[in-house]
C-alpha cells in the first residue's frame, strides 16, 4: 500500500500547488490556462477566439480577460486579468525525465480535475495553431478531457514541469516543457513585449505547389520556397526581395521547406544572406532585421494556392 499511499500524496500534493492557480478559459471551458504572475494567466493561442475571453477561476469567480502578449508560433498567450491572491504556482528545476511520475490539473467548468501519468518521451515536435513545427515537447500519459490544453503538468513535488497543449490520441499528449525558454518567453509575453522570433517578411508557397506555379510560366524544377508576398518595410522588402523570387538557401542553409526555414532564423544573427533564383538568375541579397524592425506582419508561412 505504500506506493499507492505515495501516489495519492503526490496527487494530493499537486492540487493543492496548481488548483486554486488554474483557470478555465471560455465560456464552455473550451481551454484551460494558469497564473503565473500577478493579474497575468497563461493558456494557449489555440485557446483564444478574440482579444477578450472569460476566464473562470477554482472559487467559482468569473471575470473576463483582455491579451497582453501573444505568440502564436509557439502556441503561447498571456491575459490580464485580475487574479486576487492567487499565488502563482513554482517552476521546476529541471525536465522530467522518461518514466518520472506527473500530474495534470485542469479547471474545468465542472471542477478541479487532477489525473496522474508518466513522462513517456521528449523533445516530441508538433505542429502550432499558425503551421509552426514546436519541438522539444514532453510526452506523457495522463489523461486529458477536452479542454484541457493550457492546463499544468506537475511532479510530484507540485511544481510546474510543462503546459499541456496537444492530444496525440491512444492515451498520449504533448506539453510545452517549462524550460528557460519557455518561462523568458512568458515573462516578456507578460510585460507585452514582441517575444516572435526573427522574420524575413514574406509569406511563401511551399514544395510541389512552388514547383507547379514555376512550370506553368515555363521555368525549371528546383528546390525552394517562392515568395508569395513581401510585407512592406521588412527586411525582405529593404533587401529587395519579390513576388516570385524562389529561395533556396539562408546563411548557406537550403530550405527545400518552411521547416528548414524556421529552423535557420531560430539560430539567425542580426543579419541573413539568401540566396535566391529570380527567374533563372541565382543571386545573392543581405537581409538585416535590426535595419528594418526584426521584420512585421503575419510572414514567412505557406500560403495556400488553389492547387
Amino acid at each position: 500500500m505504500t506506493v499507492l499511499s505515495d501516489l495519492t500524496d503526490a496527487a494530493r500534493t499537486a492540487l493543492a500547488s496548481a488548483g486554486p492557480a488554474t483557470v478555465a478559459i471560455g465560456r464552455h471551458g473550451r481551454g484551460a490556462g494558469l497564473v503565473v504572475a500577478p493579474n497575468r494567466v497563461l493558456t494557449n493561442a489555440h485557446n483564444l477566439r478574440d482579444r477578450t475571453t472569460q476566464v473562470t477561476f477554482a472559487d467559482g469567480r468569473v471575470d473576463q480577460g483582455r491579451l497582453v502578449g501573444t505568440d502564436a508560433d509557439h502556441d503561447v498567450v498571456v491575459l490580464e486579468v485580475d487574479t486576487g491572491d492567487i499565488a502563482p504556482p513554482a517552476w521546476a528545476d529541471d525536465e522530467p525525465g522518461i518514466g518520472e511520475a506527473v500530474f495534470a490539473v485542469v479547471q474545468s467548468p465542472w471542477g478541479d480535475r487532477v489525473t496522474p501519468g508518466f513522462v513517456s518521451g521528449r523533445g516530441r515536435a508538433f505542429r502550432g495553431p499558425r503551421g509552426r513545427r514546436i519541438k522539444g515537447g514532453v510526452e506523457h500519459t495522463a489523461p486529458l478531457a477536452r479542454g484541457s490544453s493550457g492546463s499544468p503538468l506537475v511532479d510530484a513535488t507540485g511544481r510546474i514541469v510543462a503546459i499541456n497543449t496537444h492530444r496525440l490520441g491512444d492515451g498520449f499528449y504533448l506539453a510545452l516543457p517549462a524550460d528557460a525558454e519557455l518561462r523568458a518567453r512568458v515573462d516578456g509575453l507578460a510585460k507585452g513585449d514582441d517575444v516572435r522570433g526573427k522574420r524575413l517578411g514574406i509569406s511563401v508557397v511551399p514544395g510541389p505547389a512552388a514547383a507547379r506555379l514555376r512550370a506553368k510560366v515555363g521555368l525549371p524544377d528546383q528546390a525552394g520556397l517562392l515568395v508569395a508576398g513581401v510585407v512592406p518595410g521588412s527586411p525582405a522588402d529593404a533587401a529587395g526581395v519579390s513576388e516570385g523570387d524562389l529561395v533556396v538557401a539562408v546563411d548557406g542553409h537550403e530550405t527545400p521547406n518552411v521547416d528548414a526555414l524556421w529552423d535557420v532564423l531560430d539560430d539567425a544573427g542580426d543579419t541573413v544572406v539568401l540566396r535566391l533564383v529570380r527567374g533563372t538568375d541565382e543571386r545573392e541579397v543581405t537581409l538585416s532585421f535590426a535595419a528594418a524592425g526584426g521584420g512585421a506582419g503575419d510572414d514567412d508561412a505557406p500560403r495556400p494556392t488553389g492547387g
